[in-house]
């Protein structure tokens, strides 16, 4: 297929510049395999949720992976963002660094007094591979002096950053470089309405990447090379997920990083899930087969990205390009603090 077919219009004015007042209040787009478009708030998607179902979030947690820091030789700023840990030692990670033409290699970056980089090698996706000494734990520093890195089509900062992180996201799974956003419209009340009705709630991980916003420049969407993105889906979770699928129940991924997660999964001969972790680059575009997920919840994405692919995938190229032409005719709200659509 041709990259171009996944592109649409899209108004500027519809992309959401910050998250409404509260989370649920956003609206669902319901699209079901047959039948009309229904137009919800998403509290409402208790009514599509049986007790024999399952509901499967992404609980990792956003870094504050936005450094800003200073060149040691020259003091001029230099921004960093942290995308992945690396297999090099001590704390070495692949990050993006602006402007990039001066990060070359050998070159050391002071951040705050408490941090300093050095470069050590440009990476092949044109990031960089650094390795940082910390004033103290690594971890806790970035947290204190870091910022929360916001894509890059949200033009201002919010006013609590703990809005751009899921109600559930485990402080002890940090470790993104983006929201998994379609956890976003959650809240706790309404996880526990779910969980009354008997639904069983399953937790994985996968720290997301910034590969997730970076542009498909093939022209087909078979020449795309996807990245790579850590993930652990544990015994627990994968007990869940066989329990669900004996019962005949359905399993509902919210995001398509939950998607990504649950397709890199075996499933044995006797149909249970195994656990596993480790990382997974699975592309998943139209043709493809799925084998977990039967329902997905997730935000309208950008024109020609790998994440409306997937979402084609699951949905049907057709389906989906259509409910995407009613959700701008609709004035739907778009990208990280947008709307959501569940798709069955």
């Amino acid at each position: 297929m041709r990259v171009a077919d996944f592109d649409f219009h899209l108004p500027s004015e519809l992309i959401a510049q910050e998250p409404l007042g509260r989370r649920d209040e956003s609206r669902l787009m319901v699209v079901p395999k047959r039948g009309e478009i229904e137009h919800r708030s998403f509290r409402d998607i208790i009514d599509y949720l049986a007790d024999r179902d399952c509901l499967v979030l992404n609980d990792t947690r956003v870094m504050k992976a936005r450094l800003i820091g200073a060149r040691e030789a020259t003091g001029g700023k230099v921004e960093v963002l942290l995308l992945s840990r690396s297999d090099g030692a001590g704390e070495t990670w692949e990050v993006l660094v602006r402007p990039g033409k001066k990060a070359l290699p050998g070159t050391r970056l002071s951040f705050d007094g408490r941090l300093v980089g050095e470069v050590l090698a440009r990476t092949p996706a044109g990031g960089r591979l650094m390795r940082f000494v910390a004033d103290g734990d690594f971890d806790r520093v970035v947290e204190e002096i870091g910022h929360v890195p916001l894509p890059p089509y949200i033009r201002r900062e919010i006013s609590d950053p703990e809005r751009y992180q899921t109600v559930y996201a485990d402080s002890a799974k940090r470790g993104s470089a983006a929201a998994p956003t379609a956890g976003l419209h959650f809240t706790h009340d309404l996880l526990e309405a779910v969980a009354g009705m008997g639904v069983e709630i399953v937790y994985i991980t996968l720290h997301v990447g910034l590969g997730t916003f970076r542009p498909v420049k093939a022209k087909t969407v078979e020449e795309h090379v996807m990245h790579a993105e850590r993930f652990t889906v544990d015994a627990r979770a994968a007990a869940t997920l066989t329990r669900t699928r004996a019962r005949g129940g359905r399993v509902f991924a919210v995001g398509t990083t939950t998607v990504r997660t649950l397709e890199s999964l075996g499933i044995g001969h006797d149909g249970s899930v195994e656990p596993s972790s480790g990382w997974t680059s699975k592309f998943i575009y139209p043709g493809y087969r799925f084998q977990l997920v039967d329902a997905l919840v997730t935000n309208f994405h950008l024109p020609k990205s790998t994440l409306l692919m997937l979402v084609c995938a699951f949905g049907g190229y057709e389906r989906v390009m259509s409910a995407y032409e009613t959700a701008v005719k609709e004035r739907y709200r778009f990208f990280s603090f947008g709307d959501a659509m569940l798709l069955l």
